[in-house]
């Protein structure tokens, strides 16, 4: 039991190192995160320096830096904000954190570690930091919907996490996971979060619109800090994370439409916990054990930088965000933190891990920390780089994807193509949940078909065995072919509906656009489903099968993308000829409204050209006398230029050297969002407290 005056030694010792760290990297313009790391490892017990502060009450009070984090973070989320971006992240999550799990344990057998201490340090580096994060986007004043979509991200990911630590338990003690098993685990995780939600919406937001009307600041923020305190711990009790409860209580606070006042009361005290779970992250690092694993802390840095960076930047992509929003969400996610210290004290707990993992996944934590401020910061040229470097039709199928995906969110819903839809997945996750039980029952089984075999039909144990797997794989082969036809037919339903084909008889414009997304959507259906079975079958078979599999599958479809997109870039200057033809032929000085209808025209015979709008250049525009390379309009907002029309000179197909004039009308496509985006660099700011592009 600490008395008073340990608690009041840690807490001073803990606030006056990380103040002066904090304010010797703010003069060296570091992130002060970093200088908390620095300040705990100064107070921590593994390194030679007489300033050693109590680590169980540091981690103690660093769990109140984790709740009210969370808690401002859901301040700034409200339930239709997540709901908003559920899709983007549900479909990144689920890609980040199986590639995550699957690259964990290759790298854990590879350094020799057991198959369940392998399984561990794919959870264990599956999961990114939403403290971290967090604090980092505060920083950098990061907001909007990069912000959004990386939150969404992360609650997913935290969701993920307790299903893993609930089948983690279950595979470590021996009493295995069963199907029944897995869907009580889900059906109580979503029976509590419904519950919460249904009632904290009842009461909550009612409660902080009463007390507000007191007008009394202090209690204002003495009701909100106990609400969230309260829905924590009522998520701990239930068997969950605290961040998860305090998130779902900022959310719900948010709801009362007094969020802003609630943010502004809260903060002070969220920073200064904050900097205390920071230092306490900084005096988890042992140099000796660093040093003594360096190898696998290394390789494992370097793995969850990149293959988060893949991970995410894919899933963010396909969900219809263009190339810089999913370069910059890969980047920002690109550490783990506080669930890898959980996923890795329970390994030890059940004694299914060894000693040195925990503190493996401490130092790879906190060099990702260290790199994550700076990652963030250089997130956008290393997006406006890869834009650059990218060739021609995946530059255009990346400015134009946005715009079709946009355009499927928008459609329409229909009966019939609704139910084909909801059928063709059943089919799909059928078809791959059938494969991964195959598979996992070859493995488990197939000493005793083996023996079985061996003795019933008087043959070696080898060939036997060579017979039993030769039979579970072409049993395999109708689940793998109906994978990946499932997924071109939901890739063509969905494409259907984006793109709707013309009359039967009549030329089909968008064949070409059609083309390239039923192949995108194809790959994205792949993976959303391939990569969680790979991540589930690793452990049941030898070498990289299943790798080779899906790597196979996914090269020929890379083939077929290659060739619609070259297609694509082809109709796509065809496209931009005919504009500039249209807009060619409209009178020197015609209004900006006629060159809007025009293009509203051009969009109906031009289908897969998102919908090209004009913009005027004025002479006051930031944009004259610069080259559309020097703008780098595309990589910075995801529209594109279409075509561009001179007054007498005509029209012309621009080029990245093309000089912008003033008087130019620019023909731009890409998705609203982007369009909005494109206008505030092209067209001048507006009142004296317009910010300069």
């Amino acid at each position: 039991m600490h008395g008073a005056h340990d608690f009041l030694k840690a807490l001073a010792m803990v606030l006056c190192v990380a103040a002066v760290t904090s304010v010797l990297f703010q003069r060296l313009r570091q992130p002060v995160v970093l200088g908390y790391i620095i300040a705990g490892l100064i107070i921590g017990p593994h390194v030679p320096i007489p300033l050693v502060a109590d680590p169980t009450i540091v981690q103690t009070l660093s769990e109140l830096g984790v709740i009210l984090l969370m808690f401002s973070l859901g301040l700034e989320f409200s339930l239709r904000k997540l709901f908003q971006v559920g899709a983007t992240a549900g479909v990144t999550a689920v890609i980040q954190c199986s590639l995550m799990i699957w690259l964990g344990f290759v790298v854990g057998r590879a350094f020799g570690w057991t198959a369940l201490e392998s399984i561990f340090l794919g959870a264990i580096i599956a999961i990114s930091s939403t403290t971290i994060i967090a604090k980092a986007f505060d920083e950098q004043g990061i907001k909007g919907k990069l912000r959004e979509i990386v939150v969404g991200v992360l609650i997913v990911e935290d969701l993920i996490a307790i299903l893993l630590m609930a089948t983690l338990t279950a595979v470590s003690t021996g009493a295995g996971l069963s199907a029944g098993q897995l869907a009580f685990t889900l059906g109580r995780l979503a029976l509590f979060l419904v519950g919460l939600v249904v009632v904290g919406l009842l009461v909550i937001p009612r409660v902080v619109r009463a007390v507000h009307r007191l007008e009394r600041p202090e209690t204002l923020l003495v009701t909100s800090v106990g609400i969230c305190f309260a829905v924590a711990l009522l998520a701990q009790e239930f068997g969950y994370s605290v961040a998860l409860g305090a998130f779902l209580a900022g959310s719900l606070v948010a709801e009362s439409g007094k969020e802003k006042e609630v943010e502004h009361l809260v903060q002070p005290v969220r920073d200064v916990f904050a900097a205390i779970f920071f230092v306490s992250v900084g005096m988890l690092i042992e140099p000796a054990l660093i040093a003594r694993h360096w190898v696998a802390v290394a390789v494992l840095t370097v793995v969850v930088i990149l293959g988060k960076l893949v991970g995410v930047s894919l899933g963010v992509f396909l969900t219809g965000n263009g190339t810089r929003t999913a370069v910059q969400s890969g980047m920002s996610l690109a550490q783990i933190g506080e669930f890898s210290f959980i996923i890795a004290g329970l390994g030890l707990t059940l004694n299914a891990t060894g000693q040195f993992l925990y503190p493996v996944a401490v130092a790879v934590s906190a060099l990702t920390t260290l790199t994550t401020p700076f990652l963030i910061r250089a997130s956008g040229p290393v997006a406006n780089l890869v834009d650059r470097k990218l060739p021609k039709p995946l530059q255009t199928f990346a400015a134009l994807y946005g715009s079709w995906v946009e355009g499927l969110r928008a459609a329409p819903p229909q009966k019939t193509t609704g139910a084909r839809l909801r059928r063709t997945l059943r089919l799909l996750l059928l078809d791959a949940a059938l494969l991964a039980a195959l598979v996992i029952g070859t493995s488990v089984f197939l000493e005793r078909l083996t023996t079985t075999l061996e003795s019933r039909g008087g043959m070696g144990a080898s060939v036997a065995r060579l017979i039993v797997i030769g039979l579970a794989s072409a049993l395999a082969v109708p689940f793998l072919v109906g994978i990946v036809r499932l997924a071109r037919g939901l890739g063509m339903l969905l494409a259907d509906l984006a793109l709707p084909p013309g009359a039967e008889g009549k030329l089909d414009r968008a064949a070409a656009p059609r083309r390239a997304l039923v192949v995108t959507l194809q790959l994205g259906s792949l993976l959303l489903v391939g990569v969680p079975l790979l991540a589930l079958t690793q452990p049941f078979l030898p070498g990289f099968q299943g790798a080779a599999v899906l790597l196979i599958q996914l090269v020929v479809l890379a083939v077929g993308f290659w060739r619609s997109a070259t297609n694509l870039q082809g109709h796509v200057r065809a496209g931009s000829q005919v504009i500039v033809s249209a807009l060619a032929a409209q009178s020197h000085g015609a209004p900006k409204e006629q060159h809007g209808e025009q293009l509203k025209t051009l969009h109906a015979i031009l289908p897969g050209l998102g919908e090209p709008t004009p913009v005027r250049l004025e002479d006051s525009s930031p944009a004259v006398g610069r080259t559309l390379a020097e703008l780098n309009l595309r990589g910075m907002t995801g529209a594109t230029v279409l075509a561009i029309q001179r007054g007498e000179d005509g029209a012309v197909v621009p080029t990245a050297q093309e000089v912008l004039r003033a008087g130019d009308v620019l023909a731009l496509a890409g998705t609203h969002e982007a369009i909005g985006a494109a206008r505030a660099v092209l067209e001048p700011p507006r009142g004296p407290e317009a910010a300069v592009p």
